[in-house]
């Protein structure tokens, strides 16, 4: 064969190839693509059926029409919005040609590597193509044919319509979340009003939604909304469609969450599932006649919803000022399973006023005392004394000293936590400061377990938002970290199961229109995150009412008429409190407040939530049969001296029974109660020298030296002279406590510096003679008479202070030096 024969031979080969794969690739592209006239074809058409778990209908979507689904023309949708759409979605929107040929490079780059394609960046325009044009199957798929198709329809579009029509398109058929298609419905969704009347803050948190519907729902999840706000701001910035200062406005205003109303039962529930399974399916299986069989108890939602209902009513009828009280949420499951028996996330779904759409049960808020039970869980858990830290693990009858500390946060500041009350109430034992909620105990507590250990508790109870450990300090245990009250009632739920962790859960089963079963619910078996016993101690402590009556009194709304272990939580400015209670097979928490976070006035735990949770309570469990909470094996009943709880020695005048997990009962005789022999004619130390007639004995108290202070304020009968402190066996050694290490004071510019000064003061547990305080390594004052206190003139600069004192027995003592500072 000729070369020139071979050549035509060959170039004839290649043309036939490049013939056969352009037909191949039209074939495969372009061939069954859709006509353009097929725009509304592929609209969704919603008909799933959500069921309470009796199988009474909770919500159909029948069709996305009405409140759902309307069409505005753009003309009439505000400028804002399309603006705040094309910054977020497609900023050259106007210019391109309707496909991102940067991003179809990418998708063939990913292809040619045999990835799969998931490298967002479509246009408006694609986005129009893919959800109006391509069937529900075809949208889902990720790979580089999907892509391709969806760039030629876009193509065809922007050649046949214009950008405005286009436009126009996108914004009235995109889904918003929340059931909501188009921007119309999206507005009366969740603000309650039109499209024409958003503002530009409004506008840009409908714009920012698109990408992900599921993850940014405003009344699901309103931070991670405003979040997203947030960037679609900055991003209207970057396009120069407003300026730093007006994007700024929009950040900070505040906005009110709103819908409108129709026919559904449960709402939040019901939008919480969904929410689910839209996370789960993605939102084009759902409108595919899908049946959804849910854990609702329909008729104990409905009763939780009358109760806060009439318990809010009465708080704002009470006597004196109103309580400012309009928002409550309440979730109720069964710790064995972890199904979602009852979910109110407002009083009102619909009330625009308190923003009733936005469910609360799912919003991060600070729990306040709530979540001290995790803190004295991790305080009684053997498995987290490893490190060799002493005294470990706590039980129910070890001793806290509650009396003023002063604490040292990470910054390196001073923080002294007080009580509710704003009194000290001396040592204590745990089970008395976990039932009678007093702050600084639990600040102890956390400060000997470490914030480490107890956020990995927390983690592991199924707390999902205590993850920045940066963020927490000893305020945490007092509810420093915001948590979700569902989140919080799983947690509580790990107590009444037994120390297993069973996932919350709200869908017993799903079917497809065919009758297919595609999830189905299977009982589990439970994660154990906590030692049964440790759950065992912490509800017997939240049960105890005789415990907890110091501070709630024995008759109080946590009283429901059987064992049932609770906890109240009330933040210290009042803009939260919660009840979180349980018996074996019923866990229910209860928040209540305002939904845009104003203060309540003097309302806290027990007196606001409280009463709900209580009625709730009663009706859910009446006519049931009492369930005690059952004691696991492993745990040991031991009679402990109060307040040390320690063995009682033979003066011990006050015991108590305790239970102590195997093996960590108390070897060591108590030794706070000393018996000491008194000169009845002085009331001096005897001394041999006194006639027999005149000895008397007599048993003190000796606390240790912190608790020294307390003891002496608070009228505690102190010996006359020497006392060897159980501790150490020495005298104690001398401790300031005026002022608080790393305290930082601020001179006032309204005051006159002389004015402006401060006390100096110490405590030793024996008497003095005298105390000379060294300020700055210099002499400030030498004091001889009680109180033993120095007053000090605020200077700026940083200061160290010690003191040394001479003991009334003839002996030395000297403090620790402190710093502290004093600014201009």
């Amino acid at each position: 064969m000729s070369r020139r024969r071979w050549l035509g031979l060959t170039g004839l080969l290649l043309f036939l190839a490049l013939v056969t794969a352009a037909a191949t690739a039209w074939q495969w592209l372009v061939v069954d693509l859709p006509a353009l006239d097929r725009l509304t074809e592929n609209l969704a058409v919603p008909s799933t059926r959500l069921l309470a778990r009796d199988g009474r209908l909770l919500f159909e979507i029948i069709d996305p029409a009405g409140v759902h689904h309307t069409t505005v023309p753009l003309a009439e949708i505000p400028l804002a919005v399309q603006q705040a759409t094309i910054a977020t979605e497609d900023a050259s929107f106007y210019y391109n040609p309707g496909v991102d040929v940067v991003g179809i490079l990418r998708a063939l780059w990913i292809n040619l590597g045999g990835g799969e394609v998931l490298a967002g960046g479509s246009t408006i325009t694609q986005q129009v193509a893919r959800n109006m044009l391509l069937d529900p199957q075809e949208r889902a798929e990720r790979s580089l044919a999907r892509k391709l198709r969806e760039s030629i329809l876009a193509w065809r579009l922007s050649r046949t319509y214009t950008k405005d029509e286009i436009l126009a398109l996108y914004l009235n058929q995109t889904y918003y979340g929340h059931l909501a298609y188009g921007v119309e419905a999206a507005a009366r969704t969740f603000f309650g009003k039109s499209v024409r009347d958003l503002d530009l803050a409004e506008s840009a948190l409908l714009a920012g939604l698109p990408q992900a519907p599921s993850l940014y729902d405003p009344l699901l999840y309103p931070d991670a909304a405003k979040e997203r706000q947030a960037v679609v701001l900055d991003l209207m910035v970057r396009q120069n469609y407003l300026t730093a200062e007006e994007a700024r406005l929009a950040r900070a205003e505040s906005l009110q969450w709103s819908t409108v109303a129709f026919p559904i039962e449960a709402p939040h529930f019901v939008f919480y599932v969904w929410n689910l399974l839209e996370r789960r399916y993605g939102p084009d299986v759902l409108y595919s006649g899908l049946t959804v069989q849910t854990t609702l108890d329909l008729d104990l939602t409905r009763q939780a919803q009358q109760i806060a209902r009439r318990r809010l009513a009465e708080l704002a009828d009470r006597g004196g000022p109103p309580a400012n009280a309009t928002g409550a949420a309440l979730a109720a499951l069964d710790p064995r399973t972890g199904q979602i028996l009852a979910m109110l996330g407002s009083p009102d779904y619909f009330s625009a006023e308190i923003s009733g759409a936005v469910n609360l049960a799912l919003a991060p808020r600070q729990p306040g005392s709530a979540i001290k039970p995790l803190t004295y869980a991790a305080a009684f858990s053997p498995e987290f004394c490893e490190g060799g830290r002493g005294d470990c693990p706590w039980t129910p009858a070890s001793m806290i000293l509650d009396v003023r500390t002063a604490f040292v946060t990470k910054e390196g500041f001073s923080y002294v936590p007080q009580n509710y009350d704003r009194a000290y109430h001396g040592p204590v034992s745990a089970r008395a400061a976990l039932a009678g909620s007093l702050n600084l105990p639990a600040v102890v507590t956390l400060d000997h377990v470490g914030v480490p250990t107890l956020l990995s508790l927390a983690g592991r109870m199924g707390l999902t938002t205590l993850t920045d450990a940066e963020r927490f300090d000893l305020s945490l245990t007092l509810g420093g970290g915001e948590v979700r009250l569902l989140d919080l009632v799983g947690a509580f739920g790990v107590f009444a199961n037994g120390g297993r962790r069973v996932e919350p859960l709200a869908i017993l089963k799903v079917e497809t229109a065919q009758g297919d079963v595609i999830e189905q619910w299977r009982p589990p078996a439970g994660e154990r995150v906590l030692d049964e016993r440790v759950a065992y101690l912490i509800s017997d402590i939240l049960s105890d009412n005789n415990a907890r009556a110091a501070t709630f009194g024995f008759n109080s709304v946590l009283q429901i008429g059987r064992p049932a272990a609770v906890k109240t939580g009330t933040t210290t400015d009042y803009r939260d409190n919660w009840t979180v209670g349980y018996t074996p097979e019923l866990v229910a928490g209860v928040w209540v407040g305002n939904a845009n976070n104003t203060p309540m006035v003097n309302l806290s735990g027990v007196s606001g939530a409280g009463p709900i949770w209580h009625d709730f309570m009663r009706t859910a469990l009446a006519g049931k049969p009492e369930a005690p909470f059952v004691r696991p094996p492993g745990l040991v009943s031991a009679v402990v001296c109060v307040p040390s709880g320690l063995l009682p020695s033979d003066i011990c005048p006050r015991t108590r029974s305790e239970l102590f997990l195997d093996g960590t009962v108390p070897i060591q005789r108590d030794s706070l109660y000393q018996r000491f022999r008194l000169d009845a004619r002085t009331g001096g130390l005897a001394t041999a020298a006194t006639p027999a007639q005149f000895v008397i004995e007599r048993v003190f108290l000796v606390l240790p030296a912190a608790a020294q202070e307390w003891a002496r304020q608070n009228g505690l009968p102190q010996p006359p002279t020497e006392v060897v402190i159980p501790e150490t066996g020495t005298p104690a050694a001398l401790q300031i406590i005026s002022p608080d290490a790393n305290t930082v004071y601020q001179l006032s510019p309204r005051l006159p510096l002389e004015d402006q000064r401060i006390p100096l003061r110490v405590v030793a547990a024996v008497p003095l003679r005298s105390v000379t305080y060294y300020l700055d390594e210099a002499v400030f004052e030498t004091v001889t008479e009680a109180p033993f206190e120095a007053w000090w003139a605020l200077a700026p600069g940083s200061h160290a202070l010690r003191a040394e004192a001479r003991l009334a027995n003839g002996q030395a003592a000297a403090s620790e030096t402190i710093q502290f500072s004093v600014l201009p």
